[in-house]
């Protein structure tokens, strides 16, 4: 049985490790270029067909997936590659083809949608940087003595805002606060954290601005801070688009999906789609039925935004017309929720509206 072996600039047949037939490719780069993504694609090039059609009756052993598809039977072979020089090509042109195809292949994997989620994550690192100077600022400005009705009350961004300006409050006293360079250290902390306020909302309203016009259809169900956030915890517009409504409906509930893998918990209803006005409002039993209907239609219209269609009022409003009809049947039970509200274990009940 004859060998067929492709490489990178031509198909050959192979006979006792001698080459019998050679269908070198064009010794030219933007023709060996378009080769390889034809061979990238699970295609066959034409010089590939034509040594298929001329000696497929001899028989062909090959380890090539596309020649085997083509009727090749599969084997390991042991036949040694050809030397490309005699063909007229440099050896030094395949390294510069594989920078080429990856660079293409990173440029169409890339995803515009990455700046959505680093844009939600940083959000995220903001808040909690916040709440801790927040935390920080409301106890530091609580240690002022005399402790007082005065220092001891407010918010932390009242404390923020009194330290900033230098204003004390009601009947404190007005050695109080310390001064010199501690007190303009504090001052400093509480306008760090008004600062980082300033930023979240300038991130916020970019998100308003930006999300309806990366993913337009997401944005009109969800809205934009929403959409921004499903499409984080999804990984990119691009893999949101890909997954089904199932798991479209629990995104954000992974702690307690896996709570019910174990055996601990049973399966949650919805994840960050809880966020969703209707669904938020809804009554408890008709969460879950709102959160599918959601998702269904996530999952369309994330796939919808990936194809860069244009905006689709159609699925606001199918999903607006289901929410009035599991509003209208009441607080009646499906089939999956026959068991009693404080059934289950309790510190498990919680999982059931994550």
């Amino acid at each position: 049985m004859r060998d067929a072996v492709t490489t990178w600039f031509g198909a050959f047949v192979l006979e006792d490790r001698r080459v019998i037939a050679s269908y070198p490719f064009p010794a030219d780069p933007a023709a060996l270029m378009e080769r390889l993504r034809t061979r990238r694609d699970g295609r066959l090039a034409s010089e590939e067909a034509r040594l298929l059609a001329d000696h497929m009756a001899h028989g062909l052993r090959s380890r090539d997936r596309r020649l085997i598809s083509a009727g090749a039977t599969p084997g390991r072979l042991d036949s040694p590659d050809p030397d490309p020089a005699p063909f007229g090509i440099d050896p030094a042109w395949q390294r510069a083809l594989i920078l080429q195809d990856a660079e293409e292949s990173l440029r169409r994997a890339w995803d515009p949608s990455v700046h959505i989620e680093e844009a939600v994550r940083a959000l995220r690192d903001l808040e909690a940087t916040r709440n801790l100077l927040g935390e920080r600022l409301t106890s530091w400005a609580g240690r002022d003595a005399p402790p007082t009705e005065g220092n001891l009350s407010g918010s932390a961004d009242s404390v923020a805002h009194r330290l900033t300006t230098g204003a004390a409050p009601e009947g404190s006293s007005a050695l109080a606060a310390p001064v010199g360079s501690l007190g303009r250290a504090r001052q400093g902390v509480a306008e760090l954290y008004l600062r980082l306020r300033q930023t979240t909302t300038a991130i916020e309203k970019a998100l308003e601005e930006r999300v309806p016009e990366e993913a337009p259809n997401v944005s009109a169900l969800l809205g934009p801070l929403l959409a921004a956030r499903m499409i984080e915890q999804a990984g990119g517009l691009d893999r949101l688009a890909k997954l089904p409504a199932s798991t479209v409906q629990v995104l954000g509930a992974e702690r307690a999906f896996f709570e019910h893998l174990r055996g601990r918990a049973p399966p949650p209803r919805h994840g960050l789609l809880f966020l969703h006005p209707e669904i938020q409002s809804a009554p408890r039993t008709a969460r879950g039925k709102l959160a599918r209907a959601l998702a269904g239609k996530v999952a369309i219209a994330a796939r919808l935004d990936r194809e860069g269609r244009p905006l689709r009022p159609d699925l606001a409003a199918a999903f607006k017309h289901r929410t009035e009809e599991v509003r209208a049947l009441g607080p009646r039970r499906g089939p999956g929720e026959r068991r009693g509200r404080n059934s289950g274990p309790p510190l498990h009940r919680a999982a059931r509206d994550r």
